[in-house]
């Protein structure tokens, strides 16, 4: 008998300002390409080995997100590609979009009642990393999740975007979190970051990773 897989653990990407905002009426307060870029390479490749095609073809790296979530990604780009999207929602007739037939490398997405519901739907997939993207009840269900022991974190540093209405929890505030070198960084996500405070269209942003105290920097 084979042993069991055992699953990813489970990193939380987010871009969020100094308060923690990270919504406003319903969207993003900011639209940052390079930002984007950044999650867009992170999910789709960290930990994957572009140099074994084997293993692009084989392993995924899953994204868990809440249906606004997934209704705020416009329709074209939905599921994210060449990531296995998991939808988390109580509206268990919600339509999901599912990739075109010339998409070979994106799985069909899988809608879940819970956050519970989501990691037991793709247990037995064979994944390699599993990104928690959003909204603000998810990452908080996230954060209280054993296996989470990463922050993908863009600090949004000015301007301050106080109409924000929708935050991030302060993950910092019970000192179980401490924040990682760049060089710890660019070793996890496998390829080279930028280093600093960055601006783009006036905002300015560095981008940061977190790991859980209790993983130790093993797990880095």
């Amino acid at each position: 008998m084979s042993a069991a897989r055992t699953p990813p653990q489970l990193t939380l990407v987010v871009a969020a300002t100094l308060n923690n905002g990270i919504g406003v009426r319903g969207g993003l307060p900011w639209r940052l390409p390079r930002e984007m870029a950044y999650f867009a390479q992170v999910t789709k490749s960290a930990g994957i080995s572009s140099s074994d095609p084997s293993s692009i073809q084989q392993e995924k790296n899953a994204v868990i997100m809440g249906r606004k979530s997934w209704e705020s990604i416009p329709t074209k780009f939905r599921p994210l590609k060449d990531r296995l999207n998991v939808v988390i929602s109580s509206q268990r007739e919600l339509e999901l979009n599912h990739p075109g037939p010339e998409d070979k490398t994106t799985p069909p997405p899988i809608l879940s009642s819970s956050f519970e519901d989501a990691l037991a739907r793709i247990s037995d997939s064979p994944l390699r990393n599993i990104f928690v993207i959003g909204g603000a009840s998810i990452y908080a269900k996230a954060l209280e999740h054993p296996t989470t022991t990463r922050i993908l974190l863009t600090r949004i540093l000015e301007p301050a975007f106080d109409e924000c209405d929708v935050f991030f929890p302060d993950f910092e505030k019970n000192g179980s979190w401490t924040r990682a070198s760049h060089s710890q960084l660019v070793d996890w996500v496998g390829f080279d970051v930028l280093e600093g405070v960055q601006e783009e269209k006036g905002i300015k942003y560095e981008f940061q990773l977190w790991v859980r105290k209790a993983a130790g920097n093993n797990s880095v």
